[in-house]
């Protein structure tokens, strides 16, 4: 049986846990920083985890990441 693939955009963007949460990068922070509030910056900082329905999303394209 040949071996399933890893969707390559969900391998560079996520990760999963080792409880099977999937982390993954905040958004809004690539430019534009100056119209941003700081306390947006600052929320947005490091990794968050996805809700259940993103999950159910991201999982699937990620056959070998459980």
């Amino acid at each position: 049986m040949p071996k399933m693939k890893t969707k390559s955009s969900c391998k560079k963007r996520f990760k999963v846990t080792a409880t099977g949460r999937v982390l993954a990068g905040h958004a809004g922070k690539r430019h534009g920083m100056i119209k941003r509030s700081n306390k947006f910056l600052r929320n947005a900082r490091g990794t968050t985890t996805l809700c259940k329905a993103d999950e159910g999303i991201i999982k699937p394209m990620m056959p070998y990441a459980r």
